[in-house]
């Protein structure tokens, strides 16, 4: 069940990869399976209306009956749909990208993602993991525990190394973080993406711990620049707590 579920969401990612029909054999060379180990899923998609048959090599497309099911589910998204005027507002006021984001395990994982209109920027997709250790938004998971609670979870991390800025060291990441809930705001620099500096802070959205953050290309993020986008970050939460 749990391999046909993987297989399901390989082939649509491959689909949205290549951007164009795929014959069998492609699909099951994308998946990296048997043809035959293919057939039945795209047996039980086509007959869902999930896919079609599309020109004359007997290739397969995707239907628009996957993104009318993702549009339905996004616009009754929980936290979204609270967080996205501030999102936009902080978007626009700090010129850079914000991200929304929760726990998953070990992992952080991006609900919503409002890009920088700048043509350099820090880019992101929602359902995009990245580890607790490495991302702002993880410091900011990980400060929200009771300290003996958040050291053993630190100790039981997997901690790779991401970049050559990552902090790998349990001391080390423990101490960064208890430095980040004295500074107010949680803070990586190139530890997840080498020339990337983000901040994120936390706020509790229809009971659930989400992080907010703000993540930019170092170059625009030197002296002053990761207060003053705390500061606006601050604003913003203030208002959604107003409006709440």
């Amino acid at each position: 069940m749990l391999k046909s579920a993987d297989r399901t969401l390989d082939l649509f990612e491959a689909f949205a990869r290549l951007q164009k029909p795929l014959t069998l054999s492609e699909l099951a060379r994308e998946l990296g399976v048997a043809p035959s180990s293919c057939f039945a899923l795209i047996n039980t998609l086509r007959d869902r209306g999930y896919l079609y048959g599309a020109g004359e090599r007997r290739t397969l497309y995707p239907t628009r009956r996957m993104l009318d099911q993702a549009t339905a589910v996004a616009a009754c998204e929980p936290h979204v749909s609270r967080m996205l005027p501030i999102m936009t507002a902080l978007r626009d006021e700090t010129g850079e990208t914000i991200i929304l984001g929760r726990r998953e395990k070990s992992v952080v994982v991006y609900l919503h993602v409002c890009e920088s209109r700048q043509t350099v920027r820090y880019s992101a997709r929602p359902g995009d993991l990245k580890p607790l250790h490495a991302s702002a938004i993880g410091k900011v998971m990980l400060a929200s525990l009771p300290r003996g609670e958040r050291a053993k979870l630190i100790a039981s991390l997997p901690r790779p190394r991401v970049t050559a800025s990552t902090l790998c060291a349990a001391t080390e990441l423990a101490d960064d973080v208890a430095a980040g809930e004295l500074r107010g705001y949680q803070l990586t620099r190139g530890e997840n993406v080498a020339d990337v500096v983000a901040l994120a802070m936390p706020i509790v959205v229809g009971g659930d711990l989400l992080g907010l953050c703000v993540a930019a290309p170092m170059h625009r993020m030197g002296g002053n620049a990761p207060v003053r986008h705390s500061r606006a970050m601050k604003r913003a939460l203030a208002s959604l707590a107003r409006a709440a």
